[in-house]
């Protein structure tokens, strides 16, 4: 064999270990020893390098299913909702060992949201009914879904039950809620992702005030499809509005806090997850993405999405680099496959990110540590 003929081999079979490294699979990641060799993911301002070993829980003692999502307490834990009932929540210390778990209840747990009131904080639980697959969401004997406020320590303070008990839904009207936020005076908005798609908006007693999103809106820009995620973004203190999913429309849409649409913000090629305000900026998870930003979307494809002030995506984690051309946001997709599903991000005070996954082998989150 000449030596040219040796350089072309080596030259293919690097470029062939590096096209395996891009699409790494989770568990993978979690088997391997060394940090030192996973590259930068994001772009900018935004870039991070995977930590595979944050997570030193023990599985048969403190098992996951799906990781739905998560949040951090003042005291700076991390706090994971899955949907196994041995413990549906996780409370994790700060170095990735275990704090405490509890919860039995939920079977769909699916949303968790924090909020602090007058230095007290609560949990709201969301449970869709206990379901696997979104696209199969109704099966006879399943639970109605509930919204949960719990304390820290899973004491439970009240449950909203099903609108239909109200008269805000007809009979048989599906409702599968996903997610909650938390408005400063303690106004609830609960996102019905998996049933109507409409937002429901209830007082800090659990009193229902209105609703709005849905599907059958005159003005098509109220509708929504697939309201996987709420948030009440506070990062205009004087204009504070609901940030809302679109996630089929690869969109999310912004209401003002008593739901009349304001805006959209185009995510083309990324089925986004729900929107987590830290500071100036927008995380969000990415369930799956297009192959290339175009086509049908495929499985396995998730990665994260972080948008500034301005809601303009400013780096990808695990996706390719944003590029707008004329103001518009080109098609946004994975090319680095670290996760599978992102579920839901939460970000703490040194800048890390943390993320948790639907649908990849019961892992774990993982963390991803700052460097620029």
């Amino acid at each position: 064999m000449n030596s040219e003929r040796r350089t072309f081999l080596k030259k293919i079979s690097l470029l062939s270990a590096a096209a395996l490294t891009t699409r790494m699979t989770p568990a993978s990641f979690g088997q391997e020893s060394s940090s030192t060799d996973t590259p930068v993911l994001g772009h900018g301002s935004h870039r991070y390098r995977l930590n595979r070993q944050w997570s030193s829980l023990d599985a048969a003692r403190t098992p996951v299913r799906n990781c739905h999502e998560m949040v951090f307490d003042s005291k700076g834990r991390l706090l994971l909702l899955t949907d196994e009932v041995k413990n549906n929540i996780i409370i994790y210390n700060p170095d990735g060992t275990l704090s405490e778990s509890w919860g039995t209840r939920w079977p769909g747990g699916h949303g968790l949201t924090l909020s602090n009131e007058n230095g007290e904080e609560f949990l709201f639980l969301t449970d869709g009914g206990s379901f696997a697959d979104p696209k199969n969401p109704g099966k006879s004997g399943q639970q109605a879904g509930t919204v949960s406020k719990t304390t820290l320590d899973g004491r439970l303070v009240f449950d909203i039950g099903h609108p239909q008990t109200i008269g805000v839904y007809e009979p048989g009207q599906p409702y599968k809620p996903t997610e909650v936020a938390i408005a400063p005076n303690g106004d609830i908005y609960v996102a019905d992702g998996y049933g109507s798609d409409h937002i429901l908006h209830y007082n800090h007693r659990g009193e229902f005030i209105r609703k709005f999103g849905g599907h059958d809106n005159a003005d098509e820009r109220h509708n929504l499809r697939n309201s996987h995620g709420v948030a009440v973004d506070l990062r205009d203190s004087a204009n504070p509005v609901v940030i809302c999913t679109s996630r089929m429309e690869n969109a999310f849409k912004i209401f003002s806090l008593d739901g009349q649409y304001l805006d959209t913000i185009e995510l083309p090629g990324a089925f986004v997850c729900r929107p987590v305000i830290h500071g100036e900026h927008l995380y969000a998870g990415v369930c799956w993405s297009k192959e290339n930003g175009t086509g049908k979307r495929n499985n396995g494809t998730g990665f994260v999405t972080i948008l500034d002030r301005q809601n303009r995506v400013v780096s990808n984690l695990g996706g390719n680099e944003p590029v707008y051309t004329d103001g518009k946001l080109q098609p946004i997709y994975q090319t680095v496959r670290f996760v599978e599903h992102g579920h839901d991000v939460a970000v703490d005070a040194e800048g890390n990110v943390f993320v948790c996954q639907w649908n990849a082998h019961q892992a774990y989150p993982y963390k991803l540590e700052r460097v620029s």
